[in-house]
């Protein structure tokens, strides 16, 4: 790699990305050529293409005075309410999300229990089921709640990825439209301008093209912001490129509002895009197809081809070993390649079959 290449991958810290092998290093470097960073320091004022702020709300160690345990607050006279929330009259707690709670498009992901035997962290994730998803009543346990009067900003919805990005996990950049609620500093939030551009932002991040890229900067266990800043973006007005009738515009936000917009608390985020109707059902199909649609449409946003596409699916092997254990085949791959024919023959509406 030239000098040159190290700016343009990492051009804030000027660090040297790892690569596992020469197709790597091209394939990272050409990305980087063809689109911008998320922000770009090297200027200033720094450079964005999209007008993005990150914050983090509640540190778990400095503000966990202000952390409550539903038994705890059931003793003081406060009582359950929906969407994991407790009220003691006027006054409101809601629950404290941890990245552990949430994974891709889905902010119902797991519980938080306690294993009081493990002296080191007692916080477990327990996986919550299809069929507990298929209710739109449902919302996760959380650990612990938190007085809505202390929770600032004050937001019906926002956009959290997970602080925790180890590089051998099956997937590194982790992000979900969460509901009001407060947030521990494993969940870091971004906000942008309105619902629509958090849609497409949301897609954007968790696509695998991303993932592919920032796998090379995180050898770590933290998604830090500084590493975060240093990833390649699809700019806003890329969005305008069409496939059949709709703008990738129109079919990210279409699938985004289809994969968050599963229970009730997530209500607010569907009107703010523009949707009034109730909750769509959680369907486990469905959803593979709409996510692998989404894959396919920003591997042609990052243009690049199947073949390239096929390569870098290849290099996410716990996504593969799982759909070998399911399906016996690598059902994410087969869909995404689909859908990508799909979207270059101008149809975002296929059903993929993979033969």
């Amino acid at each position: 790699m030239t000098p040159a290449d190290f700016a343009a991958v990492n051009p804030n810290t000027g660090t040297a990305p790892v690569f596992r092998s020469r197709r790597d290093a091209d394939l990272t470097t050409a990305i980087y050529a063809r689109l911008p960073v998320l922000v770009d320091h090297r200027v200033r004022p720094p450079q964005t293409p999209w007008r993005v702020r990150y914050s983090r709300m509640f540190d778990m160690t400095n503000d966990s005075h202000l952390f409550r345990t539903r038994v705890e607050l059931t003793a003081d006279g406060w009582y359950s309410v929906a969407g994991g929330r407790m009220k003691r009259g006027a006054a409101e707690a809601v629950p404290l999300y941890v990245g552990r709670m949430f994974n891709q498009f889905d902010h119902r992901a797991a519980n938080v229990g306690v294993n009081l035997d493990n002296l080191h962290n007692a916080a477990v994730s327990e996986a919550v089921t299809a069929g507990q998803k298929a209710n739109p009543a449902f919302t996760p346990e959380a650990q612990y709640l938190v007085d809505w009067h202390n929770v600032e900003p004050k937001r019906e919805w926002s956009l959290a990825y997970r602080d925790i990005a180890r590089p051998t996990d099956a997937r590194t950049i982790i992000a979900a439209i969460v509901p009001a609620a407060a947030f521990g500093n494993t969940a870091a939030l971004l906000t942008l301008p309105s619902a629509p551009d958090t849609a497409l932002f949301a897609g954007n991040l968790n696509a695998f093209a991303l993932d592919y890229v920032a796998r090379s900067k995180l050898q770590g266990t933290h998604a830090n912001w500084y590493m975060v800043e240093q990833l390649p973006v699809i700019p806003p007005a890329a969005y305008d490129r069409t496939f059949g009738p709709l703008t990738a515009r129109e079919i990210v936000q279409r699938e985004v509002l289809r994969l968050v917009h599963t229970a009730n608390d997530m209500a607010a985020f569907a009107r703010d895009l523009g949707h009034e109707g109730p909750p769509l059902a959680w369907d486990e199909a469905d959803r593979q197809q709409r996510r692998a649609r989404l894959d396919a449409l920003y591997l042609h946003l990052y243009d690049l081809d199947a073949v390239d596409a096929d390569y870098i699916l290849s290099t996410f092997p716990i996504v593969a070993r799982h759909d070998m254990a399911a399906h016996g085949r690598f059902l994410t791959r087969d869909l995404i390649l689909g859908h990508m024919a799909a979207l270059a023959a101008g149809d975002p509406d296929a059903m993929i079959v993979p033969r």
